[in-house]
């Protein structure tokens, strides 16, 4: 499993925080953001993504192609939100991205981290800042259902630049 944050997002007066574009940072980020997945990871089965522009926009940006649940449930999502809404993904999916915001992202990954692989030095990482464009990555064993916190491996982090 995958959790992105999206990539640097704009203030553009007026603008709700739900319709905040990437800047032109963010875009070159997310991009950056694909290039490593694809380099790192194997490929992508199904994506959970906020509804927010700034997520569209970061998963339009990176170029991943798999079937897309936008949810609503993802924006301003609490990190048990965010768990119970990937224990509803099918056990076809063998590798999720998860699209979503802070402090939600963080506190997933960390959450869910402590099976046997868990790497102390990402989660020191991931504990001291979860920036934008940043990349967690975890082994989960067994289905979608049944993850819970302290079951998945947390095993890399990237923060594309």
């Amino acid at each position: 499993m995958i959790l992105l944050r999206h990539a640097k997002s704009d203030y553009p007066p007026g603008a709700a925080d739900h319709e905040r574009p990437l800047a032109k940072r963010g875009i070159r980020e997310a991009g950056l953001a694909g290039d490593w997945l694809r380099a790192r990871n194997p490929e992508i089965d199904a994506v959970l993504c906020s509804t927010a522009t700034r997520t569209r926009q970061t998963l339009e940006q990176t170029g991943v192609s798999a079937p897309v649940r936008y949810l609503d449930d993802l924006y301003e999502a609490a990190p048990g939100t965010v768990i119970a809404t990937i224990n509803t993904v099918g056990d076809d999916v063998h590798t999720l991205l998860v699209i979503g915001h802070e402090p939600a992202m963080s506190s997933v990954a960390l959450g869910l981290a402590g099976a046997p692989g868990t790497d102390a030095a990402v989660a020191q990482q991931i504990s001291e800042k979860f920036p934008t464009s940043g990349i967690a990555v975890l082994h989960v064993n067994g289905g979608w259902a049944d993850l819970e916190l302290g079951t998945a491996a947390l095993v890399d982090f990237h923060v594309p630049r």
